[in-house]
């Protein structure tokens, strides 16, 4: 059992928490960052990457992870394995015990614990994750242009996945499970005024069937949930939407979360309501969770960390007047 001490600690290794550790080890912070139980974080189940800015061809998420990895070791970022189950967030220092043994002291925090697509747990599911079946439209609605598709899910997400995804395809299908949908007004009556869009009423996913090895998702097995009869529906992309989890539950009472779970940060910033407790990436975005979105908050959390230590905690205004006092 070790106790390891740093200016900056990071949970979470993932676009938000690599980034924030780039900037911070330029910064001199000495950064540490705990990788967590997914290290690399979503994009590590993600293939196809066509989105990230810099990379004219398609890269691999895995790969982006390692080389975001490497990039932040190379200037000087400290990379622990061990995943974080217990803080105290009264310092600074902040404190944080690994599953190890080991302590970790930061006179920062910054959190990018991230979070997880709810899944429906059928069979076939994880099989074609990847190759047919989705939890992010707007990261592969792109390869289904012209294809037909299906979205699971009533409220908001399912909503505006199935909206964005008539950019690329004039066949989109929503499938609920009940006979109304949950999400807000507005987005329904742009949905049911959508010529591209159909929903199916009643169903739910009793599996996804296809071939991982040649082509992907095939057809989707549905039940209705009034007569019990099963059908087949043929998609060539299906995208569950039933929302995501945020890895909040560290900070459950020490930390505001909104009602799905989300930490609360100043509007604009990744400060938390505790002074050097900064929060990125999707522990604290339900909107946009996108890889470049984390990485710029993860960047924004190490600059603001860095003023912390510094004890230059104003906002960019202040750097402006006082660098004109001086000059």
């Amino acid at each position: 059992m070790a106790t390891h001490k740093t200016r900056m600690l990071i949970i979470g290794s993932g676009p938000a928490g690599l980034s924030a550790a780039i900037y911070g080890a330029r910064a001199m912070m000495e950064p540490i960052v705990v990788q967590g139980l997914q290290p690399g974080g979503q994009l590590t189940i993600t293939t196809d990457v066509e989105n990230y800015p810099g990379f004219r061809d398609v890269i691999q998420g895995p790969w982006l992870m390692q080389e975001m990895e490497a990039q932040a070791v190379h200037v000087g970022t400290r990379m622990m394995w061990d995943t974080i189950v217990e803080v105290d967030l009264s310092g600074p220092p902040f404190r944080a015990i690994g599953d190890s043994g080991d302590i970790y002291e930061g006179d920062t925090l910054v959190i990018a614990t991230g979070a997880q697509a709810k899944w429906l747990g059928v069979p076939g599911e994880m099989e074609l994750g990847g190759k047919g079946v989705s939890a992010c439209a707007t990261c592969d609605g792109f390869f289904y242009r012209g294809k037909k598709v299906a979205v699971i899910g009533g409220g908001n997400t399912a909503v505006e996945e199935a909206l964005y995804l008539t950019n690329h395809s004039d066949d989109v299908t929503l499938i609920h499970r009940r006979d109304e949908l949950r999400s807000e007004k507005i987005l329904q009556e742009r949905l049911f005024a959508n010529p591209k869009i159909t929903v199916l009423w009643n169903k739910t996913v009793e599996r996804f069937e296809g071939d991982p090895l040649a082509g992907g998702l095939t057809h989707l097995v549905l039940k209705d949930t009034v007569t019990g009869e099963t059908s087949d529906f043929a998609a060539d992309g299906a995208f569950v939407a039933i929302g995501h989890a945020p890895a909040t539950e560290l900070f459950k009472g020490k930390l505001e979360m909104d009602a799905s779970g989300y930490l609360v940060v100043e509007p604009g910033t990744p400060k938390t309501a505790i002074p050097g407790v900064f929060a990125c990436g999707d522990v604290m975005d339900h909107t946009y969770r996108q890889a470049v979105t984390a990485a710029g908050t993860g960047c924004m959390a190490a600059l603001d960390a860095e003023r912390f230590v510094s004890g230059l905690n104003v906002d960019l205004q202040g750097h402006v007047e006082e660098a004109e006092a001086a000059g």
